[in-house]
Formats: structure tokens, C-alpha cells, sequence
């Protein structure tokens, strides 16, 4: 099943996409939030959805909306691929690289990019992002598939003059207004069928300049989410971002290449649809 939201910013609403097709179920379910994760709200969801019942069909030109609503926290992995750690000049980690991205950043795929005031250096970051289903606190590898909900598309936009040249933590270059669209949906976790081999690619004005696949992860989702759990309980709904491959802005030789206003990424992962983001410069 793939969850969505839709709508204007602030009134959006759930759904789902059926046959190629949007849904509106807010008739049916509550929003997708901590309390539908926590609730078993998935199965509450299709057992609602075997019925039939008459669902209105949402319009095309309808807004895509970010498909998980409110989380309680955005849980970043860095420098999660091999290849990317080389192109950043850092050694491969020990452990997993945690750090957050404000809730305030989450937008719908194909929202614009605002480019912050004062930057120099915004980047793209294809991830997959992995959504918490139950309340996980101290669990293990082997048990963590059960506490996933499912999978989404994320772009992690990155000001790396904030992230790396300001001092202090990562958060600071992660967290601006608009830096963390995701979906177009929520493919829930029985939809995907080897989380750990999915192409994720990124393009800019056309060009490719991500081509991975998460067979190459340092550290694989089941991990991810155990070791998380040693340190923080992770709640129903809670976004786990797990990295980006080779590509990114940072990287590029000679030079870096950095977004502009009027840029265009378009991004997409096997099985969890595609996103398109343009560039705009910042406006008070």
C-alpha cells in the first residue's frame, strides 16, 4: 500500500494511490501520524480499504504533500556509503554518523527548494528514508523489520558552509525551511521486497549525478534502526534518513558544484516513485 498526504500546506489530508491513482481517505483514517503508526493504523487502513468502499478521487492538480505528518524527530546517518565518504575526504566510520534534521524542513516532493538566506553552498542528497511503525526502545537486529512502518524517498539538502564551516554540529546546514522533501508516498514495508538492493539516482537541469543502489550501505536499515534504538526510543512515525551515495554537490571534480536559483533536481528510488524540486532564491 502507498500512503499519502495531499492538499494545501496546513489542510492537508490522507490517502492513498491505487492503481496509478489518488485516493482521499480521510473519510476513513486519521491523519498519518504518530498516533495511526502507534495505533496499528496500516492494517486498520486496509481492512477499511477490503471493504470497497466509495473513495472520491483526488484531483491531478492537487498538491503532493509530504506523506508522514508531524514526526517527532528526523534521524540523519552520515556518510553511510563508502563512495561518499571517499568523494568527502572522510574516513569510513566506526559507527554509525547520527545526526538530526528539524521537523520544521519537511515538505511535499515536488515543493520548490528555497535556498537560504546567507548561502553559498546548497547541495542535493538522494536517501532512502525509513519510517518507524511502533515504539522502539533497546531492540534487536533481528526484531527490527517489525518495527518498520515503510520506506519513502527523501532529498537531504545540505548548505555545507553551514554544516562544515560554522562550527559546532551538522544540524545547522541540514535543518533550513524546505530542506527535507519527502515521498510521493509511504510504500508500506510488505511493498518492498529487498529494502537493501534499491537504485536511488539523482539528476540536476538533466544531468545524473547520483547513480547508487542501497546494496552499498556501510550500515544496512535492520541495523540502523536497532542501534538507534541503544540510544533514543524511536516513536511511531519517526523518519530514520540512511545516507546518500557518491555525488553530491561537494564532490564534484574540479570544482563543487553547488545549487543555484533556477536549478532542477529530480530524484527517484526503486519502487518508491520520483520527486522534482526548483531552486528559488530566498525572499524575506
Amino acid at each position: 500500500m502507498k500512503l499519502i498526504r495531499f492538499g494545501a500546506p496546513g489542510q492537508e489530508k490522507p490517502g492513498v494511490v491505487l492503481d496509478g491513482k489518488r485516493y482521499d481517505t480521510s473519510s476513513i483514517t486519521r491523519d498519518y501520524d504518530e498516533t495511526f503508526f502507534g495505533t496499528d493504523g496500516i492494517a486498520q487502513l486496509k481492512a477499511a480499504l477490503d471493504k470497497n468502499p466509495s473513495l472520491p478521487e483526488v484531483a491531478e492538480n492537487i498538491r503532493w504533500a509530504a506523506p508522514q505528518a508531524r514526526p517527532s524527530k528526523i534521524i540523519c546517518i552520515g556518510l553511510n556509503y563508502a563512495d561518499h565518504a571517499k568523494e568527502s575526504n572522510m574516513a569510513l566510520p566506526a559507527e554509525p554518523i547520527v545526526f538530526f534534521k528539524s521537523t520544521s524542513a519537511l515538505v511535499g516532493p515536488n515543493d520548490d527548494l528555497v535556498i537560504p538566506k546567507n548561502s553559498t553552498k546548497t547541495d542535493w542528497e538522494v536517501e532512502l528514508a525509513v519510517i518507524i511503525g511502533k515504539k522502539a526502545s533497546y531492540i534487536e537486529e533481528k526484531d527490527a523489520a517489525d518495527y518498520i512502518a515503510g520506506y519513502a524517498l527523501h532529498n537531504d539538502y545540505s548548505e555545507r558552509a553551514f554544516q562544515l564551516e560554522r562550527g559546532g554540529q551538522w544540524v545547522k546546514g541540514k535543518s533550513c525551511d524546505t530542506f527535507a522533501p519527502l515521498g510521493p508516498w509511504i510504500a508500506t514495508a510488505d511493498e518492498i521486497k529487498d529494502v537493501n538492493n534499491l537504485r536511488l539516482w539523482l539528476s540536476v537541469n538533466g544531468k545524473t549525478y547520483q547513480d547508487g543502489t542501497t546494496a552499498n550501505l556501510i550500515f544496512n536499515v535492520n541495523f540502523l534502526v536497532s542501534y538507534l534504538s541503544q540510544f533514543m526510543t524511536l516513536l511511531p512515525g519517526d523518519i530514520i534518513s540512511t545516507g546518500t551515495p557518491a555525488g553530491v554537490g561537494l564532490g564534484q571534480k574540479p570544482e563543487p558544484v553547488y545549487i543555484k536559483a533556477g536549478d532542477v533536481m529530480e530524484l527517484g528510488i526503486d519502487g518508491l516513485g520520483t520527486s522534482k524540486q526548483v531552486a528559488k532564491a530566498y525572499q524575506p
